[in-house]
Parts: structure tokens; sequence; C-alpha cells
């Protein structure tokens, strides 16, 4: 069966007792509440919120409502989701909102990344997900085949109707929602007054920085070092962070280009933007493409920056 386990690339550095000695305790009583953090799922990755705020018990309820209405658009493994829904029936009328916005966020990332980025890949994943589990590698036809379902060219999307053209053909949000559900978290927060809250879906954004002033600090696996946020996202994606296979070698990110696996060029790739959607979606991107690529992709996206890459 292939390996499904989404390994964890990114970690706060700073946890709710080194924030709290950072400010001297007559202005932490005074002005600054307590720290408060939640940690939990969000599509299948592990998800925290860390905030300072006097209502944060009840501005967190609201928080995991929100992440809740937003699976239950995005998910692949919630079988009344309406994603999973437009799959199966090829059309989806009267579409959520957020849907047609990633969407549109997506047809962004297909033509600056010269199609490397392209959700319209699930029935590869599929292909590659389905022999792998009995053991076997897809065909070469088969993976032609699959390619041919995987065009982005059979997407339509606008507000009134969402249609998939052919039978066969699938999306997957997999290499975008994360970030996307990360930063409608930070709009609902922003909305609500909060300016310093770190916010982790799977995927990192940064809302302004730490109470006491600091920027937020995360550290990168592997032994990268550390990089400051304010105001800021940051993805990290990895070829063999999921595979198919038992012994670990044939990844889950697939090109659409080509039908096959992201080669080996590189382990880690990661990414800053501030949208958290822009950078989940480069750093996927880019695991399929050699640096000359990326930085040309980078010259037409400036926002974006490459955080680290090995």
């Amino acid at each position: 069966m292939p390996t499904l386990s989404r390994r964890r690339f990114l970690s706060i550095s700073a946890g709710a007792s080194a924030l709290s000695l950072a400010l001297p305790g007559a202005l932490l009583a005074a002005e600054t509440p307590p720290l408060s953090r939640w940690q939990g799922s969000a599509l299948g990755s592990a998800a925290s919120i860390t905030l300072a705020h006097p209502q944060a018990k009840a501005i967190l309820a609201e928080v995991l409502a929100e992440i809740e209405r937003l699976e239950a658009i995005f998910s692949l493994y919630r079988t009344d989701s309406a994603l999973v829904r437009l799959n199966a029936e090829g059309e989806l009328i009267a579409p959520p909102f957020e849907l047609v916005e990633c969407l549109g966020l997506c047809g962004l990332l297909h033509r600056q990344t010269d199609g490397a980025f392209n959700p319209a890949v699930q029935p590869l994943w599929t292909l590659y997900a389905d022999n792998y589990g009995t053991g076997q590698r897809p065909t070469d036809k088969d993976i032609e085949k699959a390619k041919a379902l995987s065009a982005w060219e059979g997407v339509a999307y606008a507000p009134d109707r969402i249609s998939l053209e052919g039978k066969g053909r699938a999306l997957t949000l997999n290499g975008i929602a994360q970030g996307f559900i990360a930063d409608k978290v930070a709009r609902l927060l922003t909305e609500r007054g909060l300016t310093n809250v770190m916010i982790d879906t799977g995927e990192l954004r940064a809302l302004g920085g730490q109470p006491d002033g600091h920027e937020w600090t995360v550290t990168l696996a592997g032994d990268r070092g550390t990089r400051s946020l304010r105001d800021r996202a940051l993805a990290t994606s990895a070829p063999l962070g999921t595979t198919f296979d038992q012994q670990g070698l044939t990844g889950h990110i697939l090109d659409p280009r080509t039908g096959l696996p992201a080669g080996t060029q590189w382990r880690q790739v990661s990414v800053s933007a501030p949208s958290a959607a822009i950078a989940d979606g480069l750093s996927t991107a880019f695991c399929l493409m050699p640096l000359s690529q990326i930085e040309e992709t980078l010259k037409r996206m400036p926002e974006a920056a490459l955080a680290d890459i090995v």
C-alpha cells in the first residue's frame, strides 16, 4: 500500500514558555494576555494556532469552525466534500466561492510555472497509488493515458459552475489547500482585530510577529537553520515526503508534463511569500524544476522567494 503519512518539515521554535520569558513580568501582566496554543489537525496534517488574546478561547472556537467548514470543501478524504463531489460527478453547480477562488490561484500558478503546478494531476496520482498498492509500477501506456486526463485545459471554473471535461478527470488540491486554509484563517483573525498570531496548517502563516515584538522564528528540518517570519508565509515540499512504494523511492509529487515522479535533484524545497497558498503551490512546483527555471519563475513572481533548497 502507498505510504500516506505526511512528514513535517517545519516546527515553531518558540514555545509558550519561551515567549512569556521574553516579556518583562509587569508588562506581561498588564498588557499581554497569556499565550494560547491550539493543536489539532487540518486536512490530515498536524496543525496549530498560537495567539495571545483575552478572548482566546472564543476566537479559537471560531477558527476551528472555519477550518471544519473549509475541510468540507477541499478534503479528498471526506465523501461529502465539494471536491469529492466534483470529482465524482464531473461538475459542480453553484460551487463554494472558496473553491472557485482557489482554482483561480491554481490557474495563476499553472501559468507562472509553465505547467509544473497542475491540480488536475489526480488521475496520475490514482494510477500510481493503485499500481504500487499491488506492488507494480504503472506501464508507460497507462501513464500516457493518465497524463492525457491530467491536462489543466480540461478544467473550467466560474462562480456559477465548475466542470471537468471528459470522463476520468479529477482534481487534487493537496499542493495548495493547506496554504489556502492558512490564509483564510489569517483573514478571519485579521477581521477580529488580531495582529500577532502564528498559524500552522501544515504550512506556516505569520500574522504580525510575536506578542513581545520579535519576529516568529521557525526551524527548517534537516539542520537547515532557522528563518524569521512577520506577516509572511513559509511552505516546504519534499518529493519523498510521501511515497507510493514501501522502499520510499517513488515520491508523491508527480510531474504532469512527463507523467513521472519528481527526480532526485531536490530533497526539500522551502518558499516564502505573503500568501501561504502561493508559497505552498510554488514549493510543490519547484520540486519539479531545475534551479534556472525556478529563478525564472521567481522573476515573474517577485513577491515570493526561495527560502531554502537542498
